[in-house]
């Protein structure tokens, strides 16, 4: 009953808002059908195996569950002219690509290509643990066991296939898994290159930023799974408890699930805390309008989970699109583009991968530039290209007062344009809640005046203070942006007691949060 009424909360958003990629193959993460373009004929020659394999039994279980995968051999390979391979998976709640015609732009190139269904979906068995590293990371495993052994695929060595991998949100969390697990086995990561897209780099701050739940997203990834009972019992029940007590349960409360221990492991935050770094060249893809995995979860993955050598050998693209739900309070916006893989490589992100993909397997040379440099898209559809999204500046705003739950957004002016940022930017202050858990979002926004400023790319983040405080020191995050302000208009900070992405997740107890000798640091390139 639970998972039918979370099903029920969310069937509406679902009709309406999905993830949009610019991205011709990233799958959708909630979507059950992988949104990979149909266009493009059969490529010819092309043979296709539909098989499952054995890999771990659920924890607690004894029986092997079977995971499920399309493999795609293009014409001429062969043990004599072995190939590179492509590895794909889907988005949460998906399943596998079983049409070639998907993958035209990689096996008309020359690569193999093995779709897999993951584990809890498609036509795979048991439940999904998240990209868990003991039990999703077993399934990895095995497919690149399999894929070791096909003799028309090019080796670099025993067990280590020359391989790349694509795909979009869960579908990117499955490339992390793969190389970190590979990396912590072998010593190295058996990945060659990975194009991951609009993925995280910490689930618990995804999905709860300082504990408060992104409501929608929560309820969403819920009923995503239901359908085949993806999810383990006690992870719908969590979900549950966080959607309606406003808080991320961490099993303080008796009989509440630990949300932060289930999820501790899940990604790439988890293998940086081990010291563990990425050294192999990645094309990363991140939504700049995304809600459930924002532009500072890819900027994170590129910050911290490469290292600096694989960083120089990387391109970062931030495009108009991910995860998006409609941004009505605060107002946002409704942009979908991707003008910096347009610029990079004449065409989308597919475009840009295959080039990617063709220097970093092939060693074949296409005049791609770009690298170690940070292409993020702006609202208007331009591309502003940095090397760093560290603040640069830090410019007074004052006193900086929320609204009570009843009031409007309060929108508070920093700088007159023309303005050009990108990056990650924070405030420090003095912050005083006399409340508990009192909470306000705030985010960056553009206008002519605080009556109409507009969040620059739908995002917010949350204070949560759990108890009375007063005059004291804090930073205080704000989303990843990039953007122009033109003359005429000025930068704004916009606070909030209410945010559409966190709905319900007001202060718990009456009361505003105050901010004094507010500092906004900025990641300023010109003013």
């Amino acid at each position: 009953m639970r998972k039918l009424a979370a099903l029920a909360l969310i069937a509406p958003l679902l009709a309406v808002a999905g993830p949009v990629t610019p991205s011709s193959y990233a799958a959708p993460a909630l979507a059950p059908v992988a949104a990979w373009s149909a266009a493009a004929a059969r490529p010819a020659g092309v043979k296709v195996v539909e098989d499952c394999l054995a890999s771990v039994p659920d924890p607690g279980s004894s029986t092997p569950v079977q995971i499920c995968y399309s493999l795609f051999k293009p014409e001429g390979a062969s043990r004599k002219r072995p190939v590179p391979m492509i590895w794909h998976s889907h988005g949460w709640g998906g399943s596998r690509t079983k049409d070639p015609a998907a993958f035209a732009t990689f096996l008309e190139g020359g690569y193999g290509v093995l779709s897999f269904d993951q584990r809890g979906f498609g036509e795979s068995g048991g439940h999904a643990y998240v990209e868990n590293p003991a039990v999703e990371g077993k399934d990895v495993a095995r497919l690149i066991r399999l894929m070791s052994r096909l003799r028309w695929v090019r080796q670099d060595g025993p067990g280590d296939p020359r391989l790349g991998a694509i795909g979009g949100s869960y579908g990117g969390g499955y490339q992390f898994l793969a190389a970190f697990t590979s990396l912590e086995r072998r010593g190295e990561p058996v990945l060659d290159a990975m194009a991951p897209e609009i993925t995280w780099h910490d689930l618990n701050q995804s999905l709860a930023p300082e504990g408060v739940v992104r409501t929608e997203w929560a309820l969403a990834l819920s009923a995503a799974a239901v359908p085949t009972d993806a999810l383990p019992p006690r992870v719908y029940k969590a979900l549950a408890e966080g959607a309606a007590t406003g808080t991320w349960p961490d099993g303080s409360v008796p009989g509440t699930e630990d949300m932060p221990e289930f999820f501790g492991r899940n990604g790439p935050a988890h293998h940086v805390a081990q010291g563990r770094r990425l050294s192999i060249p990645v094309l990363l893809g991140q939504g700049t309008t995304d809600t459930l995995f924002p532009l500072e979860q890819g900027l994170a993955n590129w910050r911290r989970a490469l290292t600096p050598r694989a960083r120089r050998d990387s391109i970062f693209v931030a495009y108009n699109g991910g995860h998006v739900l409609p941004g009505l309070l605060p107002r946002g916006i409704s942009v979908t583009s991707d003008p910096c893989s347009q610029r990079l490589a004449g065409g989308d992100f597919e475009a840009l991968s295959r080039r990617f993909f063709d220097e970093q397997l092939k060693g074949r040379r296409t005049g791609l530039r770009g690298y170690g440099r940070l292409h993020l898209a702006t609202p208007a559809s331009t591309c502003t290209t940095v090397r760093s999204p560290e603040p640069t500046e830090a410019l007074p705003v004052g006193t900086v007062v929320s609204p009570t739950a009843a009031g409007a957004p309060i929108a508070y002016e920093i700088a007159p344009g023309p303005l050009r940022l990108a990056g990650t930017p924070h405030l420090t202050g003095s912050l005083t809640a006399l409340g508990v858990h009192n909470r306000a979002f705030y985010g960056l926004a553009v206008g002519t005046s605080p009556a109409d400023a507009t969040l620059v790319q739908n995002n917010v983040l949350p204070v949560d203070e759990p108890g009375p405080v007063v005059g004291q020191e804090r930073r205080v995050a704000l989303p990843s942006v990039a953007v122009d302000v033109p003359a005429g208009q000025r930068l704004y900070l916009l606070v909030s007691a209410l945010s559409d992405t966190f709905v319900g997740m007001s202060s718990r107890t009456p009361g505003v949060v105050t901010i004094e000798e507010t500092q906004a640091h900025l990641p300023l390139l010109s003013r």
